[in-house]
């Protein structure tokens, strides 16, 4: 393990200086050699961000990043992993990426026929041609729709998780390419018979919308897919219609598979006994009476049952954690991010191998103190049944001193 961590910050180090090196002046056919032979192994979108993080906390100032963003994405090209996963997002009608895909596929054909235009229009600046040209440009203008969607819902999340060094790059890089198709489409409404001075802004635009397309799915997207939770990529997908799309709309949508746990519940014989009491081997309460208990309880608390799905959790009135009611039915391990995943995969194992009985760990969040506990539930006779989370704030019980003995008034 220990061997792949210094490779790692080897490899690190080695891309930012050839960052530093392209900052200050040098080519990139300069710095490709270097370069590729450090990539033979594979560079991963987490290492790029982490690059790009690095040089801004060392000083570098994001617009300088910002660029060196197309240099940044030619270098990179075709080196960064193909992460496997069982089912691609992007091949997923109705989930966020898929759609993201789809309006670049649609954005493509667009600017494919533009291009095919302003070859006549070379030959040929009738106004015929210009009026071709006018209403590809303005279709291509849907393209703010799709940028509006990046950086307003998904942006957002990645900062939520400490990135934010390529949302602000490439945020800095839309408003350019929105600028650039702007005075394309003003100098096409205004146009006086200076052919060269259109053609070339209308094919530079066209060749920052293509170099951004490649950005997107290459470097932002794969970032996103390893760091967002299922449930995040819900709540962006739920914002989507009212934001807008551009060029397209979504054919399906996307339903995350769930559980009923409830019906999964009645199918393994668990139903309230004696007329809607429910027997403990201490008295009997009413399925009120334990949730209003379990939702007093200054704890937060959720149970996975045995096969790894989110049955239940508490509802108290001050929760550390918040646990939208969507995560029931699904599982648990959907309900982290990828980077994650494997960190709650081990813990599950753990428990219900019987290694551990329970695992903690605790963090700072602001003003609070969060103990988190994991258990594994079984029953008399030791089967499992599944793991029981129990998070408390302990800043207030770590600041109790001396004694109390009586009644505040």
């Amino acid at each position: 393990m220990s061997e792949i961590i210094n490779n790692r910050e080897h490899r690190q180090k080695i891309l930012k200086e050839l960052i530093e090196e392209l900052h200050r002046g040098k080519t990139v056919d300069e710095v490709k050699p270097r370069f590729e032979e450090l990539i033979k192994g594979g560079v991963t979108t987490t290492e790029i961000t982490e690059m790009e993080a690095a040089l801004v906390a060392e000083g570098m100032p994001v617009e300088e990043i910002q660029k060196l963003c197309d240099v940044h994405a030619a270098v990179f090209k075709g080196s960064i992993q193909d992460i496997h996963r069982p089912v691609r997002p992007e091949n997923i009608p109705g989930h966020p990426v898929h759609t993201f895909v789809q309006e670049n596929r649609a954005i493509e054909e667009v600017m494919a026929t533009i291009q095919n235009d302003l070859e006549q229009f070379k030959t040929d600046d009738s106004k015929s041609n210009l009026k071709k040209l006018i209403k590809g440009f303005d279709k291509l203008w849907e393209i703010d729709k799709h940028y509006f969607r990046k950086e307003n819902l998904l942006f957002p999340y990645l900062e939520k998780y400490g990135i934010t060094t390529p949302p602000k790059v490439m945020w800095g890089v839309d408003d350019e390419i929105r600028a650039d198709i702007k005075l394309v489409m003003n100098l096409l409404k205004d146009y006086s018979g200076d052919k060269e001075e259109l053609i070339e802004k209308a094919e530079f635009a066209l060749e920052r919308v293509k170099e951004m397309i490649y950005k997107e799915e290459s470097i932002l997207l794969p970032l996103a897919v390893d760091t967002l939770s299922e449930d995040e990529w819900i709540e962006i997908q739920k914002s989507s219609d009212e934001a807008g799309y551009a060029l397209i709309k979504p054919k399906a949508k996307w339903k995350p598979v769930r559980v009923d746990v409830e019906e999964k519940a009645r199918e393994e014989g668990e139903e309230p006994s004696n007329d809607g009491y429910v027997d403990f081997d201490a008295g009997i309460m009413t399925p009120e009476e334990i949730n209003a208990v379990l939702n007093t309880l200054p704890l937060d608390l959720t149970f996975v049952d045995k096969d790894g799905i989110v049955k239940w959790f508490s509802m108290g009135s001050e929760r550390i954690f918040a646990r939208p009611k969507t995560v029931l039915g699904r599982e648990v391990k959907n309900c982290h991010p990828p980077a994650s995943m494997h960190i709650v995969e081990k813990i599950i194992e753990d428990l219900k191998s019987g290694k551990k009985d329970h695992e903690d760990f605790w963090i700072r969040m602001g003003d609070r103190y969060a103990f988190i506990r994991y258990f594994a539930v079984r029953n008399k006779k030791g089967k499992f049944l599944g793991v029981l989370e129990v998070t408390q704030d302990i800043k207030p019980i770590q600041e109790i001193t001396g004694e109390k003995r009586l009644m505040s008034d």
